[in-house]
């Protein structure tokens, strides 16, 4: 994943710059960068974050770049933002993205003449350096913005600054967010809403889909009007988001609760405690609390001090030990209690195991598990927010594979199995249920989940749950 934000002021940009980028750490922990132009030049700095925060790793930096406009980011992939020199002249750029056809986009430019791109340490092409690529077909920046974004499949947004000042377009299909907020020398531009309300930014307006705007220091204005079609992310609300995050006017927060009222609605489970796994696990279970009466508690708790983020290694049997590591139980509320435990999501089904078994280890009479969202069984074609290489990295799809006894598995089969009146589903749930070693599953409902976040359910995308685009 990754998030961004941008500041054009009147006074130097880099104090509101940097901690308004630090406040997206929460969307990725590979790389950070930061861009500024004043005095008639660039200046650019981009991290490694693996194994340190954003703020400590750009701290020399922030006392020594200057500029009136700036732009950064969080990024779990390649390194940005970038500086380009083209014939729209040059300019700093970060995206947002995730881009499935980079094969065909990189051949095409080949085939106009384009000449080479630089690998990254993977082999893969920057996919930044892609975007701006494509920008620089056009004979201008606005042509070449909406260039990029018709033709990239998958998820797009941008911020790209240059001497003038910040150009801001968000996906066409608003996939993401793209928000701007004002106070009285200067404008921002942020992924999160949230992260320039303590800077003394008021929200100015959250741009739509396509929409492409030119933000300076003193106003916002519209070059490209937004489309009338919105397909954005479902799992913003149900995992990447900060519980202060808004998307489409409604905090990531409020919508957990509502999930989880909605999952104690359907529940007839008896249980001593309801709890909630951190940190996104939590709202969801005071949600189910308030509407059950069963009470809320804390059974186990995240270190933060050193832990507030995961900077795990990437070799996985670390990661593993670690999340692990960082979770320590309150033994005295576990002990003999039965309880319900909501998680975000189950994806691979590692993690949540262990946690469950280090339930039972700690003398927990009885865990039912209750995930916030319905069973994964698509891997995201929009957003990198997981690194799964295949579908079959699912515990969904193993668990129907081993259940339909084949590993050519039909999109008729996975209609069947995401209906939870099914047959298949319930086969499903239940079979996970055993391997994963829980007493009792239930996920929440497709329809319930989107209810929560009060827009109609057309405006949202659900492809990683019923495949539908």
């Amino acid at each position: 994943m990754g998030g961004f934000f941008g500041v054009a002021s009147q006074n130097d940009c880099v104090f509101d710059l940097f901690f308004g980028v630090d406040y997206h750490s929460h969307l990725g922990t590979r790389r950070g960068g930061m861009a500024v132009y004043g005095n008639g030049k660039f200046d650019r700095a981009i991290h490694n974050i693996e194994n340190t925060p954003f703020r400590t790793k750009f701290d020399k930096d922030v006392n020594k770049m200057h500029g009136n406009f700036g732009i950064g980011c969080i990024s779990d992939y390649e390194p940005q933002p970038l500086t380009i020199r083209s014939h729209h002249g040059t300019y700093c750029i970060t995206t947002v993205s995730k881009i499935n056809n980079s094969d065909a986009l990189v051949q095409r430019l080949f085939d106009t003449g384009h000449t080479h791109f630089m690998e990254m340490s993977g082999g893969e092409i920057n996919a930044t350096e892609l975007v701006a690529s494509l920008i620089n077909q056009k004979e201008n920046l606005i042509e070449g913005i909406h260039y990029a974004q018709e033709v990239v499949d998958g998820s797009l947004s941008i911020l790209l600054m240059n001497k003038s000042g910040i150009y801001a377009a968000r996906d066409k299909y608003g996939r993401t967010p793209v928000v701007v907020g004002k106070k009285d020398d200067s404008m921002c531009v942020s992924f999160e809403s949230f992260a320039y309300h303590n800077l003394g930014y008021e929200d100015y307006k959250e741009l739509g889909p396509g929409e492409i705007v030119a933000i300076t220091d003193r106003d916002c204005v519209t070059l490209m009007n937004p489309g009338e079609n919105m397909k954005i992310c479902t799992f913003l609300w149900v995992y990447f988001g900060y519980p202060a995050s808004s998307y489409e006017g409604l905090s990531v927060e409020k919508m957990r609760v509502i999930c989880g009222e909605k999952m104690a609605e359907r529940d007839d489970v008896e249980a001593d405690i309801v709890a909630g796994v951190p940190d996104s696990g939590i709202a969801n279970a005071v949600g189910y609390s308030n509407r059950s009466g069963i009470p809320f508690a804390r059974p186990f708790i995240k270190y933060t001090p050193t832990w507030a983020r995961s900077f795990m290694p990437t070799i996985q049997s670390k990661r593993k030990h670690i999340a692990k590591m960082k979770m320590l139980s309150v033994e005295d509320l576990i002990k003999g209690n039965s309880m319900v435990l909501i998680d975000d999501s189950i994806v691979r089904g590692t993690q949540l195991k262990e946690t469950v078994e280090y339930l039972y280890e700690a003398g927990a009479k009885a865990v039912h598990v209750r995930p916030a969202c319905p069973p994964l069984l698509f891997g995201c074609k929009y957003l990198n927010f997981s690194r799964n290489q295949s579908d079959m990295d699912l515990i969904t799809r193993r668990t129907i594979a081993r259940l339909e006894k084949t590993m050519d598995i039909t999109r008729e089969m996975l209609d069947e199995y995401s209906n939870p009146e099914s047959e298949k589903y319930k086969q499903m749930e239940l079979e996970i249920c055993k391997e994963m070693g829980f007493d009792t599953l239930r996920f929440n409902r497709l329809d319930d989940m989107l209810d929560a976040t009060g827009l109609p359910h057309d405006k949202l995308c659900t492809y990683c749950w019923n495949g539908k685009e």
